[in-house]
C-alpha cells in the first residue's frame, strides 16, 4: 500500500449494510442505486415503524434516517432504537430539509451521528457514509482485539498459575533441605568452597520460593480467584512471628532485625495471609538490599484511621526517577549479595494492601536506605 493511500480503501464495502428510511419512494431508489454501485448491502424501508422492525431484523451497521414521516418521526424512531440494546448503537444519518440549529440540536440529543440536508449532494452522500462505515469497521477491529487480547491474557495467566503451583511443592522440598544443611554443617567440615556453593544454594531456593508464592498469589489476584477474608488481628501478634522468619535469613548477611513493638493492642481490620505477604516481602527485599552489619528496623504506629507497618533498612536506596513506578514498573533489580529481583512482590503488596481498603509508600534516598510502608485500616469500635 502506498503512503498516502487512505485507509478506508482496506475495507470491503460489501460487507456492511445500509438501512434507508424514506416515505417518498424515489428517494429511496436513488439512494439504493447510488450505494448498490458502491457494493453496500441494502435493505429499506418506508416509515419510522419500519425503520425500527427492519433495524432490528436485519442489524444494518448504518441507517439513513428521513426526519419528517408520515406515521413517526425520525427523531422519535432514532430515540426508540437509542433505547433498545439490539439497535442502540447503530450509526444514524438523518436526512433532513430542516437544517435550523434546534432541528440540528434536537438531531444530536436523540443520537445523530451526522446529518445530510437535502438535496443532497452524491459525492457528500458518499463520503459521510463511507466515513460512518468506517468507523464501525474501527469499532469492530478494536472489540476483536480486545477479546483476542483477553484471551491471551487469561492463557498467560492460566500459565503462570500452573508453572506456580507445580513448582512451588518440589521448590519448598528442595528449600527445606538446603536450609537444614546449611544449618547443620559448618565451613570446616565441608570446606569453604563446597560450604560457599551450599550457601548460594540456600540463597537462591529462598528466592525461587518467594518468586513462586509471589506469581500464584498475584496470578490468583488477577484472575479475581483470591477471596478477601477480613478479620479482626492485632498487629502485635502478627508482625513478630514475620519478623522470627526471617532471622536466619538475615544472619546469613550479618544482618539485625529490630522490631519497635507498641505497648498498646494495635487491632487492624484485614485478612491475615494478604497482610503477612505484604510485610514478608518488604522484609525479603530490605534484606536483599541492605549491606552486612547494618540493621533494618520495623515499625508499627498509627496514621490516623490506618495502622501503619514500616521496614526501614540502610541498603543501597531507590534512584529518584524509579521511586513513582517502583510498586508497577516490575523491573529486574538486584540486591547488594547478587539476588535478583522481579518487581512483582512489589506489585502483589500494592494489589493486597489496596484489597484491604490500605495502600503502601515508600520513602528513600539513594545510598542512604529506604522506608516501605503498609497502611491498614484499624479496627472500628
Amino acid at each position: 500500500m502506498e503512503g498516502n493511500e487512505p485507509i478506508e480503501s482496506k475495507i470491503n464495502w460489501a460487507d456492511f449494510k445500509i438501512l434507508i428510511v424514506d416515505d417518498v419512494m424515489s428517494n429511496v431508489l436513488l439512494l439504493k442505486i447510488l450505494l448498490t454501485k458502491e457494493t453496500f448491502q441494502i435493505c429499506t424501508a418506508n416509515n419510522g415503524t419500519g425503520c425500527i422492525e427492519m433495524a432490528k431484523s436485519e442489524k444494518p451497521d448504518l441507517i439513513l434516517l428521513d426526519v419528517m414521516m408520515p406515521d413517526i418521526s425520525g427523531f422519535e424512531a432514532a430515540s426508540i432504537l437509542k433505547k433498545d440494546e439490539e439497535t442502540k448503537d447503530i450509526p444514524i444519518i438523518f436526512l433532513t430539509a430542516l437544517n435550523t440549529p434546534a432541528d440540528l440540536v434536537k438531531g444530536f440529543e436523540v443520537g445523530a451521528n451526522d446529518f445530510l440536508t437535502k438535496p443532497f449532494n452524491k459525492e457528500e452522500l458518499l463520503m459521510r457514509v463511507r466515513q460512518q462505515i468506517s468507523l464501525v469497521d474501527a469499532k469492530r477491529t478494536i472489540v476483536k482485539q480486545n477479546a483476542e487480547l483477553r484471551a491471551t491474557l487469561m492463557n498467560r495467566d492460566k500459565m503462570y498459575s500452573v508453572i506456580a503451583h507445580d513448582l512451588r511443592s518440589p521448590m519448598a522440598s528442595i528449600r527445606m533441605v538446603l536450609n537444614l544443611v546449611v544449618a547443620s554443617m559448618s565451613r570446616e567440615q565441608v570446606g569453604p568452597e563446597l560450604f560457599e556453593l551450599l550457601d548460594k544454594a540456600n540463597r537462591e531456593s529462598e528466592e525461587v520460593h518467594d518468586l513462586l508464592d509471589n506469581l500464584l498469589k498475584w496470578t490468583k489476584s488477577q484472575t479475581n480467584r483470591i477471596n478477601v477474608v477480613l478479620q479482626d488481628l492485632d498487629l502485635n501478634d502478627i508482625i513478630p512471628g514475620v519478623v522470627d522468619i526471617f532471622d536466619m535469613v538475615a544472619a546469613t548477611k550479618k544482618i539485625k532485625l529490630d522490631l519497635h513493638h507498641t505497648n498498646e493492642p494495635l487491632m487492624v481490620r484485614a485478612d491475615n495471609d494478604m497482610l503477612k505477604t505484604v510485610v514478608r516481602n518488604f522484609l525479603s527485599n530490605a534484606i536483599k538490599f541492605s549491606p552486612e552489619d547494618s540493621t533494618i528496623e520495623i515499625i508499627m504506629s498509627t496514621e490516623g484511621d490506618f495502622a501503619k507497618v514500616s521496614v526501614r533498612d540502610h541498603g543501597v536506596g531507590i534512584a529518584a526517577d524509579r521511586i513513582d513506578t517502583i510498586f508497577h514498573k516490575g523491573d529486574t533489580t538486584y540486591g547488594t549479595g547478587g539476588e535478583e529481583g522481579s518487581g512483582l512482590g512489589l506489585q502483589l503488596c500494592q494489589d493486597f494492601a489496596r484489597k484491604n481498603g490500605g495502600d503502601v509508600s515508600v520513602e528513600s534516598v539513594e545510598g542512604e536506605g529506604s522506608t516501605f510502608s503498609v497502611l491498614i485500616p484499624l479496627k472500628k469500635d
